[in-house]
C-alpha cells in the first residue's frame, strides 16, 4: 500500500481510482464494510483503491478541545486499513485553511484534480465541505458535473445496535470491552512505552509494566482486565497479562496509570513499545485495609487471567 501525506504527495502519474472518505478511527466492522466495497468496486473497474484520511481529528480544529478519545492511533490505523488491500492511503493535515473549503471546492481539489475519483464510496450520514454542508445528494450531482459516480455501503450492526466509533468508544469508556471487540472485529488495543513507576508491584510479588499512552487513548474505564500483551521488536512475543487501570486507591494514588502483569515473563520491558489488547474485564478497582487481601486479590485476578486466556 501506498502512503501519502498530503494532497501533494500524490503521484503525478497516478490514474483513475475509487476513493471512500471518513476518519476511520477504529477501522471497525461498519468501516471494514466501507472500505471492503471500495476494494471490490476498484478491482471490478480495473482501478486503484484510495483511502482519504484526515489528521488531526477535524472535531479538534473546528472546535477546539473537542478531541474525541482515540481508538486507533496513526500508524495502527495505517496498518488495519492496509490488511484490508487497499492500494493507498492519503492522510490530509486537517488545517483550518482546508475546513473552510466549501463542498464543491473540496469536490474539484481533493477528489477529482487530485486523486482523480471515478467512483466515490460513502458511508450513511456522510458530509464533506465547510461547516459540513455537502451531503449524499450534492455530491452525486457533483459527479454527474465532473464524471464520477457515487455508492453508498451498507450500515453494519447486531442485535439492534449500529457499529460506529462513538459506540465503540462509550463501550470503553464504560470497561465492556466484550461489546467493544464485536463491534471492531478484533480486541480494543491500547499501546505505549513502559515507564518506570512507583515499583509497589514488584514489591508485591508482582512486577507491572506501566504504560505511558498516547494523550488521546482510549483507555478503558478504571478496573482490571484480562489482556494480551505484546512485545514487537527483537524480542517480539505475546503474554496473557492481567492489567490494573486506575489511580491504586490503597495507596492513595492520584495519578491514573494503566498497568500490566506479563503472566510467565522474565526481564523488563523498561523503555520498550508495548500493545495490550482487552479480552475481558474482571473487576472494578478496590481498596483494601491492608496489603495481605491486596495480595490475595492480585492473585485470583492473576488464575482468573490464565483461565480465560488459556
Amino acid at each position: 500500500m501506498q502512503r501519502w501525506r498530503g494532497l501533494e504527495a500524490v503521484p503525478g502519474g497516478w490514474g483513475r481510482s475509487v476513493v471512500t472518505i471518513g476518519v476511520f478511527d477504529g477501522v471497525h466492522r461498519g468501516h471494514q464494510a466501507i472500505i471492503g466495497h471500495a476494494v471490490k468496486r476498484a478491482r471490478d473497474l480495473g482501478l486503484q483503491s484510495v483511502v482519504l484520511t484526515f489528521d488531526p481529528h477535524p472535531a479538534e480544529v473546528v472546535r477546539p478541545g473537542s478531541h474525541p478519545a482515540v481508538l486507533t492511533e496513526p500508524v495502527r490505523k495505517a496498518e488495519l486499513i492496509e490488511q484490508l488491500g487497499v492500494d493507498a492511503l492519503c492522510v490530509v493535515p486537517f488545517t483550518a485553511a482546508f475546513s473552510q473549503l466549501d463542498p464543491n471546492e473540496f469536490v474539484h481539489d481533493v477528489l477529482v484534480e487530485s486523486l482523480h475519483a471515478a467512483d466515490v464510496v460513502i458511508g450513511d450520514n456522510f458530509r464533506f465541505g465547510h461547516k459540513a454542508a455537502g451531503d449524499a445528494a450534492l455530491l452525486e450531482s457533483l459527479g454527474t458535473t465532473f464524471g464520477f459516480t457515487v455508492e453508498d455501503a451498507p450500515l453494519v450492526s447486531a442485535d439492534g445496535v449500529v457499529f460506529s466509533s462513538t459506540y465503540i468508544r462509550s463501550c470503553v469508556d464504560a470497561g465492556d470491552v466484550r461489546a467493544a471487540a464485536v463491534a471492531l472485529g478484533r480486541p480494543h488495543q491500547v499501546a505505549g512505552v513502559v515507564v518506570r513507576g512507583d515499583q509497589r508491584g514488584r514489591e508485591l510479588g508482582f512486577p507491572t509494566a506501566n504504560l505511558m499512552t498516547h494523550r488521546y487513548a482510549a483507555v478503558p474505564a478504571d478496573g482490571v482486565y484480562a489482556a494480551w500483551l505484546t512485545r514487537s521488536g527483537e524480542n517480539a512475543g505475546r503474554w496473557a497479562a492481567s492489567v490494573s487501570i486506575g489511580t491504586n486507591p490503597t495507596f492513595s494514588g492520584r495519578e491514573r496509570r494503566v498497568e500490566a502483569y506479563a503472566l510467565d515473563f522474565e526481564g523488563d520491558l523498561y523503555g520498550e513499545r508495548v500493545s495490550l489488547d482487552f479480552v475481558a474485564h474482571l473487576r472494578e478497582q478496590r481498596t483494601y485495609d491492608s496489603i495481605d487481601p491486596l495480595i490475595a486479590q492480585i492473585r485470583a485476578d492473576v488464575e482468573e487471567t490464565r483461565v480465560l486466556l488459556r
